[in-house]
Parts: C-alpha cells; structure tokens; sequence
C-alpha cells in the first residue's frame, strides 16, 4: 500500500506538469495514459516494482528496465523519450550533477578491466550494429543520405587528411579498436602503422584484419596500455580516437603528456573524443551518469573541452584546429541503435537479454543526448608547443574539405 500511495501521488504530479506518449498499466488491470495516443507501454507486473516510478530518474528506470522489473513496448527513441519526460518532470533538472571523478585511479589493472567489460563482450556482437569496417566511434556524415559504411570511411580519412599523413611517416593510433584507421592508414595513405588496445577481443579482431588485408610489413597491433611505449619521439602522426574517455580526469595530465613525448618534434596529433557539456566536468544528470557507470562504462570520466585543451597545453601539444562533431554522432548512434533493434534475436542469442536491453537503452540513450546537448565530440589537431614555426601546417583548412 506504502508504494500504491506514493505512485499515485507522483502520477498525478507528472500529469499536471508534462505530456508524454505514455501507458502505464498495473498487475491489477488498472491503466494510466499520459496522452491521447501513446507510443510507449510500460507493463508493470508488481508492487514491489512501483518503487521505479516514485521520484523517477533515469538510473532508475533503466534498472527496471534492464532487469526486467518492468516490461517495455515501443521504439528504443520513444522509450528514452519517455523516460527523460518522466525524470524532469518530477525532479528539477539539476546542473548535471554526477561527477565520476571520485571513481577513476591511476590503476591500469582497473583500466584493463573497464576497457575488457565494454569491448570485449564479442566481436559478432558489435558486427550487428557497426559499419563493416568495425568502426566504434563518431562517423562523419557529407551527406544526408550517407551510409554508415560510408560516413565511417569518411571520418578516418577526414582524420588521416587533418593529421596530413604521407607515405612512410610512422603513425600511433591510441586505442584502436578493430583496427580501421591503422589499416586504412597503411593500405591508402602508405603509412608504417601502428595501433594499441587493452581490449583481448580488439586485438585479436584487428590482428585478422591485418593479415586479411595483406599488411603485416607495415601495420601492426600491440596489446598494451599507452603508459608502456617508451619509445621517445618516434611517430611522426599519432591520433587517439574515442580513448580519453576512459583516461580520467586525473589522468588527463599523464596521458597528454606521454603523447607529447611519442610525437616527433615536428609532427601532429588528433584527439578524438566525447567531452561532457558541463563546464565542471561532471556527467550529465538525471541519473543517467550513474546508470552509466553502473552497466555500460565503468569508471569512465568526460571532461569539458576546456578541461581537455587546457591539460593539452600544460602537457606541452598546442591547438592547431578544433572541430565539433556532435550532431555526426546524434546521427551514428542513431545508426547504431536501429542496426542492433533489427538484430535483436542475433544479439540476444550472443549476448544475452540482459545484456541487449542494457545496449538497447544505451545507443538510444546517447543518440539523444548528443542531439540535445548532453555531450559533443571535438576533435582537436595539435603540434608540439615548441614548434613555434608550424612548417608543415598550411595556413587554411581548405586541405581537410576538398572539393567534390
């Protein structure tokens, strides 16, 4: 009964303040709509699980969800649409709130472990909603009516042409996952290439790649953390693509500075990473950083971009460009989302059903939080601060958007 009184009083407040296409109905066959034509059923089985509704947050509604407290109808965007009305109309939206920072250490066992949680759940399972490259990160749209295959081949050579890589130059990618930029970058551009993982998955996935494409004399995969190449100076283009995230953002420091001394003196570098919208650094809210953290990332941490350039610049890498792609990955994980809800029973007989309600959410979660500005992706061309000339550096970007 203590759970049935406090429902209903939270019902009747969401009602009063928002619209959403909602039905919710009770074991007991009693049915709330929250508008005249609904495109998300919540089917609630028990008692017990009305407590996910009192004071709603989206950590919590998507505990119900993923744990099966709760049965769910509806498209995976309508659903987070639902819930986000549900979650601000009872609560007021606090200033993104959940920080992670207190989580993160300078552990790389716990960094292992994070990065082999998310990647290495299994190849075939990811190769249900990625391009056909493997590509896990921001694609790059020319056009309205880009494929994926096709936006995601077009962000690796929008970064190989931003980092102006030639034939010969030794090139880094930190955190390469399957390996198509590293491949791309040998096979295309002539480049000696080298690509690190910690994920045992990644590495093995990008390893066939390589030997599939004929590549082995010039490109190569490495199963280490970026603290353990030592080699002073030895690239002359480094990117890392979708990896500061799981840095830290006390780490930040170690790992611009540890880029700053595997660049050449004269060569460049392109950091390509999802950064929160709070000028704090904190996560956004709503609950939705802690569920997160919980199943999908752990201890990974977003700082702001002016916490990013600002640990670039102390580590000694100066700004070359810096470009926003925050709307190309509201589009990709849009992509990514519908990919994987027209491969559910694949995904649930590799995965699981836990686990693919918990990706489920999580792509629909994060296209909308890039469409609405919960998050953005920069990706920032730097050099060493101390080459002062620039040389090599063009004077416009006309060389990174060439002409149809």
């Amino acid at each position: 009964m203590f759970f049935e009184k406090r429902f209903l009083k939270t019902m009747e407040q969401i009602r009063k303040h928002v619209a959403v296409p909602l039905r919710i109905e009770l074991w007991n066959g009693r049915q709330f709509d929250f508008s005249s034509e609904p495109s998300v059923t919540v089917t609630v089985p028990s008692a017990s699980a009305l407590k996910y509704f009192i004071s709603p947050n989206l950590n919590k509604l998507g505990e119900a969800f993923v744990e099966g407290h709760i049965r769910v109808e509806g498209t995976p965007k309508n659903v987070f649409e639902v819930a986000e009305g549900l979650a601000s109309s009872v609560a007021a939206r606090l200033p993104l709130g959940f920080s992670w920072a207190r989580h993160h250490s300078r552990d790389r066992d716990r960094d292992r472990e994070a990065i082999q949680y998310h990647y290495d759940v299994s190849n075939d399972f990811y190769s249900l909603f990625l391009d056909r490259n493997m590509v896990y990160s921001c694609a790059y749209y020319r056009h309205d009516g880009d494929t994926l295959d096709a936006a995601q081949e077009q962000k690796l050579d929008h970064i190989l042409k931003k980092l102006r890589l030639e034939a010969g130059e030794k090139f880094l990618d930190i955190g390469c996952g399957w390996g198509a930029l590293i491949i791309r970058a040998a096979q295309k551009y002539g480049a000696d290439a080298t690509g690190i993982t910690l994920s045992k998955n990644q590495f093995d996935g990008a390893r066939e790649q390589i030997r599939r494409a004929g590549l082995e004399d010039r490109c190569r995969v490495l199963l280490c953390d970026y603290r353990d190449l030592k080699e002073a100076a030895a690239y002359d283009k480094i990117a890392s693509v979708g990896m500061f995230e799981h840095v830290g953002l006390k780490n930040l420091p170690v790992y611009f500075k540890a880029v700053h001394g595997l660049l050449k003196d004269d060569g460049l570098v392109l950091n390509h990473g999802i950064t929160t919208s709070d000028v704090e650094s904190r996560w956004i809210g709503m609950g939705a950083g802690e569920f997160i953290e919980r199943y999908v990332f752990p201890y990974g941490e977003l700082p702001h971009v002016s916490l990013a350039l600002k640990e670039m610049a102390s580590a000694g890498l100066e700004v070359v460009d810096l470009e926003s792609l925050r709307r190309h990955y509201a589009r990709t994980c849009e992509a990514w989302s519908n990919n994987l809800e027209s491969h559910r029973l694949a995904a649930v007989r590799i995965a699981g059903e836990r686990r693919y309600r918990i990706w489920q959410i999580y792509l629909a979660g994060c296209a909308y939080g890039f469409a609405n500005g919960w998050m953005n992706l920069y990706q920032v061309l730097c050099s060493k601060a101390e080459n002062f000339e620039l040389r090599q550096q063009p004077l416009t970007r006309d060389y990174m958007y060439p002409r149809e």
